[in-house]
């Protein structure tokens, strides 16, 4: 990623499969509105490269929904032909056992992956699962960083039973549990924890490893105690993120731009501690 010339970079960015008719895509649509961007990747790529702003692209593993991922493989080859402006995580649902550390070792092996994305809500686990551990060894010991979702889900919002979206898995005190047991494994906390958000800032306080990023959410809507944190013991821990293609880097900049943080934590949560903790230079 050619960094110098960006002016920001969001680390949290789907890459999607259409599946219009999947009801779970369908909900997921209506909780969030129509947020005027397409879900076709060489739109995403225009999109990104034309605002000059760099990203972290991913396809998330799971099983619940029935919403398809994008191979891990596919994710990394498009991230390689838009190397300078994105770079890929890999999703595996750490629940499958075995299969999931050996296909670990392999993504890390082949190299093009730069972390992990995982989503406890939709992959039915408990961070702190021991089952999980095998599979955060390997990314340990690479040092690898890892995206947990945590708090309240729009994926599912509104379905009978939430769809079976269980929302006590984005808890994100069952992170703090990890981040203890693998403190060389950078650890990114998506989304304002609603209604963990307390918890959150705690955890990412406490563990010196651990990060916030703010997307998922306008800015606008961002609670007090999220504000009061990013502009002073947190502001070199938090890090813009959109949460494309549900919400558009142009709205959440535009809200970003109104909300009272400090002239000089902004370019700190844009740009600069993501630049710190992926180990990107100027």
């Amino acid at each position: 990623m050619n960094v110098r010339d960006l002016v920001a970079i969001d680390v949290h960015v789907h890459l999607e499969n259409e599946d219009g008719n999947n009801r779970a895509n369908q909900a997921v649509k209506k909780y969030f509105g129509n947020s005027g961007v397409h879900r076709d990747r060489y739109a995403l790529a225009e999109y990104y490269r034309s605002r000059k702003i760099g990203c972290v692209i991913f396809s998330v593993d799971e099983q619940l929904t029935g919403r398809t991922q994008v191979p891990n493989d596919e994710v990394a080859a498009f991230a390689a032909r838009n190397s300078d402006i994105m770079f890929a995580f890999a999703s595996v649902d750490p629940m499958r056992g075995q299969a999931a550390v050996e296909e670990a070792k392999r993504l890390i092996a082949l190299g093009g992956i730069r972390g992990f994305k995982l989503h406890p809500p939709v992959q039915q686990f408990y961070a702190n699962d021991k089952l999980a551990y095998p599979f955060y060894e390997v990314i340990h010991q690479a040092k690898l960083p890892v995206i947990f979702h945590t708090g309240h889900s729009g994926i599912g919002a509104g379905l009978p039973g939430g769809g079976g979206v269980h929302l006590k898995y984005g808890n994100p005190m069952h992170i703090d549990d990890v981040a203890v047991d693998f403190p060389d494994m950078p650890i990114i906390m998506a989304h304002p924890s609603f209604p963990w958000q307390d918890e959150a800032i705690s955890v990412c306080l406490h563990k010196p490893q651990v990060y916030i990023d703010l997307s998922g959410w306008s800015p606008k809507y961002f609670p007090p105690t999220l504000l009061q944190y990013a502009n002073t013991l947190l502001q070199q821990k938090v890090l813009f993120g959109s949460d494309y293609p549900l919400i558009s880097p142009d709205r959440w900049l535009a809200d970003f731009a109104k909300i009272p943080i400090r002239d000089e934590v902004r370019p700190l949560i844009l740009k600069e501690n993501a630049m710190r903790l992926f180990g990107l230079k100027a």
